[in-house]
């Protein structure tokens, strides 16, 4: 139990900085006299870490009330992430030429930060149908860390240094860390520099001290949190809502979409099937019957589908057309002379 007074050292947490106890080095970003207590405790200066005064008397309330005063923290968050929207596109550019490239996208997080992330790079295979390499999201503990908090893990820099060891030049690395200072992630991100990839840092920290190590910053503004350090609320939830935009835009930038459908997700199950022809009679006005005609033409490949039914060309062209178009339904149909069709009114 904590004190009002202890409230903001928090020995082992996520927040803690190179060099910390458990921590194998004593380099990277050091903390400054003021950032330790005694005992090697470790002081987070970071606003996530400050105490709300719109929740002093939060335990004194009933429930309806606390929720009503969680609500109203949550509801500034969506502002504050739109605040950083030009930093957040700069982020996608870099995650677009790194998979244009051949390279991959990383994610390096630990605590709420790395389970965000790893929530993130498993739905994208699944929703876009892309390979599963193309956003690779790293964990500080692994596995183990994802199911049960593992004390201490975020503090070991080298630990990060050794998770990125297989990032290859061209690639992008983003690093989560809600302050911005996550030792774990700081290991990542230097090493990726030394490796040659371009790196991006989310926090909810405008002030970071890891800012530095990475080439865009993208720190969201979303203040002191309604339980003081819970980071895994107002920060947390920004993390996964500025994760989710940039990879939702990284796929649309790299044709995964026509208009706003998801079509590189593949029917391979009767569920994914119904799915699949709902969205090309969505996209083109046919009828389900020549849908679903035309997508079992293509071996369920959906763009396949998509294309021959736009163009009224056989699946082999349409397949030819997006091989050279490199999976981009609009491009293919420019190749084939046909317009795309208007958007609906």
């Amino acid at each position: 139990m904590r004190t009002d007074e202890e409230s903001a050292v928090h020995g082992g947490k996520e927040d803690a900085p190179p060099g910390s106890v458990g921590s194998p080095r004593g380099a990277g970003v050091p903390a400054s006299p003021g950032d330790r207590g005694d005992g090697g405790a470790v002081i987070v200066r970071a606003p996530t870490e400050e105490r709300n005064s719109g929740t002093y008397d939060i335990d004194l309330l009933p429930a309806l009330e606390v929720l009503r005063q969680i609500n109203a923290e949550d509801t500034t968050v969506p502002a504050a992430v739109g605040a950083v929207l030009p930093e957040l596109a700069r982020a996608v550019e870099l995650g677009v030429a790194a998979l244009e490239s051949g390279a991959a996208i990383h994610y390096f997080g630990a605590g709420t930060s790395g389970r965000i992330a790893a929530q993130d790079a498993a739905e994208l295979p699944p929703t876009y149908g892309v390979p599963a390499e193309w956003v690779v999201a790293h964990h500080a503990g692994g596995g183990e860390a994802l199911a049960r908090a593992v004390e201490g893990i975020e503090d070991d820099w080298e630990s990060g240094r050794i998770d990125a060891a297989g990032v290859a030049e061209g690639s992008l690395v983003v690093g989560l860390a809600a302050s911005g200072r996550t030792p774990y992630v700081g290991g990542a991100l230097e090493a990726a520099r030394e490796r040659g990839a371009s790196t991006v840092l989310i926090s909810a920290n405008p002030g970071a001290s890891l800012a530095g190590a990475a080439d865009v910053h993208v720190g969201v503004s979303t203040g002191a949190e309604v339980i003081a350090g819970s980071t895994r609320m107002k920060a947390g939830t920004a993390q996964k809502l500025a994760l989710n935009a940039f990879s939702t835009a990284v796929m649309v930038r790299m044709g995964r979409t026509f208009s706003n459908l998801m079509v590189g997700v593949d029917a391979t199950n009767g569920k994914l099937r119904g799915r699949v022809v709902t969205i090309l009679t969505q996209a083109t006005g046919l009828d389900e019957g020549a849908c679903a005609e035309a997508l079992t033409a293509a071996d369920g490949d959906t763009r396949v589908a998509l294309v021959s039914l736009l163009a009224d060309v056989d699946a082999a062209r349409a397949a030819r057309a997006l091989g050279t178009a490199r999976g981009r339904v609009r491009d293919a149909l420019a190749q084939l002379g046909v317009a795309a069709p208007a958007s609906p009114e």
